[in-house]
C-alpha cells in the first residue's frame, strides 16, 4: 500500500511523536509499504494534496492534533481511511474531565476529580484531600503535570502550571502500584471485537516513583515487567476495566489504560490513551 504517515504536528509531545514515527515507518517498509511522512505542524494546508493516490493513512500523533479528533474529522471528509478511533472517540479519551465523566457513569472505578479552567481564587482548596495530582487536562506523557503534597504547595504549583497551560485536572492521588493495559480490536468478518492485552506493572525508578517524562521515554528510566506478576482476578479486574473503558468511550482499532492498584486490590483507571506511543520503550508494544 502506499501509507501516508502522519507525524510530528505541534503539541508539546512533538518529539515523541517524531521518535514513533521513526520505528513505524521501518516497520512499515519492511512490509513493503511505501510510506510518506506528512508533518501538520508544516503545512496542515497540504493535507489533501499529500493525500491524493495514497491508500491509507497511519497517525503517530500525540495530543492536539491527533489525539483530539481533528485529523480523523479531516480524513474522514478527505476519504481516506486511517487506523485507530474515529473524532468523537478521539475527543472524548483525550479530555480527562470528560472521559471520567464517562468512567464514573459505566461504574469504573477512577479517584475523585474536578476541573480547573483558570486560576483559581487565592485560598482555593479541592473539596478532597491532600496529596493530590494537577494534570493537563488534554495533555499526556506525564508533561504539565505536579503532585502537591500539602495546601502550602498548592499556590505555586497552581502559579507554575497556569503559566504553560489553561485547564487542569485535580484529582486525589492514589497510591499503589502503577499497571497498564492495552486494548487490541481483533477483526471476526467485518466486525471488530476488542480484546484485552497482558498489563504490565511499571516500577519508575525516578527518585520521585513517579511514572514522569523521562521514566517514560529514557531507556532504562523505569522496570516495565509484561504481563504484570498480578494475581489471576486482579489481572482480570484490570483487563475488564480496560475493555469497559474503551467500549465506554466509543474507541475502535486500539487503546492503553492506565491504572493505579491500590494496597487493598483495587485498580482506579486514571486515563485512556488512543494514540499509544511507538516508540522502543513504548508500552502497547510490549504487550
Amino acid at each position: 500500500m502506499n501509507i501516508l504517515l502522519i507525524q510530528g504536528g505541534w503539541s508539546s509531545e512533538r518529539e515523541v511523536s517524531l521518535a514513533g514515527a521513526k520505528g513505524v515507518r521501518v516497520a512499515l517498509e519492511r512490509l513493503g509499504h511505501t510510506v510518506t511522512p506528512f508533518d501538520p505542524a508544516h503545512d496542515l494546508c497540504g493535507l489533501f494534496a499529500a493525500a491524493r493516490e495514497k491508500d491509507f493513512a497511519f497517525i503517530m500523533l500525540h495530543g492536539s492534533p491527533g489525539e483530539d479528533g481533528l485529523v480523523q474529522a479531516m480524513l474522514e471528509r478527505i476519504g481516506l481511511p486511517y487506523q485507530g478511533t474515529g473524532p468523537a472517540g478521539s475527543l472524548l479519551a483525550l479530555d480527562k474531565n470528560a472521559a471520567k465523566v464517562f468512567f464514573a457513569e459505566a461504574g469504573l472505578p477512577t479517584a475523585p476529580w474536578c476541573l480547573l479552567t483558570g486560576r483559581p481564587d487565592s485560598g482555593w482548596l479541592p473539596p478532597f484531600p491532600f496529596p493530590l495530582f494537577i494534570k493537563a487536562n488534554t495533555g499526556g506523557s506525564s508533561l504539565h503535570m505536579e503532585r502537591v503534597a500539602s495546601q502550602d504547595e498548592l499556590p505555586a504549583a497552581i502559579e507554575r502550571l497556569f503559566a504553560v497551560g489553561d485547564s487542569y485536572i485535580v484529582e486525589t492521588a492514589v497510591s499503589g502500584m502503577e499497571v497498564t493495559c492495552g486494548v487490541l480490536g481483533v477483526l471476526e468478518g467485518d466486525e471488530e471485537t476488542p480484546v484485552a492485552l497482558p498489563p504490565i506493572l511499571i516500577k519508575a525508578k525516578a527518585a520521585s516513583g513517579i511514572f514522569d517524562y523521562a521514566s517514560k521515554y529514557s531507556p532504562g528510566g523505569a522496570e516495565e515487567i509484561c504481563p504484570a506478576p498480578l494475581p489471576e482476578a486482579l489481572t482480570r479486574r484490570v483487563q475488564d476495566i480496560a475493555l469497559a473503558a474503551h467500549n465506554a468511550l466509543g474507541l475502535e482499532g486500539y487503546s492503553r489504560s492506565d491504572f493505579i492498584i491500590s494496597p487493598g486490590g483495587e485498580p482506579q483507571i486514571l486515563e485512556v490513551n488512543t494514540l499509544p506511543g511507538m516508540t522502543a520503550t513504548s508500552l502497547l508494544p510490549q504487550e
